[in-house]
């Protein structure tokens, strides 16, 4: 016996430079692409003119694959960044998907249904092929969802038409704060999987004065002071 260790000893020595076989590197994640959008996906964007993935305040893509959807988030923020369905534009009864940023470095997807104005995390979690990254002060992921799920009220099917409520804030600890502005971005009308467009949705900072009605309006307040009333 003491001969056969000696032997393995010998023949290990022999082979040092050759390292046991470790496990494959984890592929990084995949930037995000903006040119896709309107074409082979759908896109929201929110802030300022012009942004895409890494500089939009908010962003939010979806496209099907197969029986899935996929969908990418990415917020300005350090904590959470969410995506709900919703019957209609305001918070409550909603299914809600999130990326939250623990404080292990990593970037987890959570499910919740929002009861009234409070977020309640839901166990059955429809999310698969999930991924996620926290870089430069930005959490952004990256997951697939059923289209089709059995009829549950906190899981909507996603075939059908649902508007769309966008939210991001802090976490602590891992846990969901409440969103960074009060009145988070709403999809104007309902959004359909099956229909691809690049929505652009300006912030509050760039919403002055930007929209025709708010500049027919100025044109004829100074109308009105310069020519005086009758």
């Amino acid at each position: 016996f003491l001969v056969l260790v000696f032997y393995l000893v010998i023949i290990y020595s022999d082979y040092t430079g050759y390292p046991f076989p470790t496990a494959p590197p984890v592929d990084p994640f995949a930037k995000i692409r903006v040119d896709d959008c309107g074409k082979t996906k759908g896109c929201f964007r929110y802030g300022k003119p012009g942004c895409n993935a890494e500089t939009c305040d908010y962003f939010l893509s979806y496209r099907r694959i197969g029986a899935d959807v996929e969908f990418e988030l990415s917020a300005d923020t350090d904590g959470w960044v969410a995506v709900g369905f919703s019957s209609d534009k305001k918070m409550g009864g909603d299914d809600v998907m999130a990326c939250v940023h623990d404080d292990n470095g990593r970037v987890r997807i959570q499910h919740f249904y929002n009861v009234g104005q409070w977020a309640k995390e839901i166990q059955r979690n429809p999310a698969r092929d999930e991924e996620g990254v926290f870089e430069n002060n930005r959490v952004t992921c990256r997951f697939k969802r059923p289209v089709y799920v059995p009829r549950e009220e906190t899981i909507v099917d996603l075939h059908l038409s649902w508007y769309y409520l966008f939210a991001w804030g802090p976490a602590i600890q891992g846990s969901i704060t409440r969103h960074d502005i009060d009145s988070p971005p709403v999809s104007e009308r309902v959004v359909s999987i099956y229909k691809y467009e690049d929505i652009f949705m300006p912030s509050a900072a760039y919403q002055t004065f930007s929209s025709p009605f708010c500049l027919l309006l100025i044109v004829a307040l100074t109308f009105y002071l310069l020519m005086g009333t009758p």
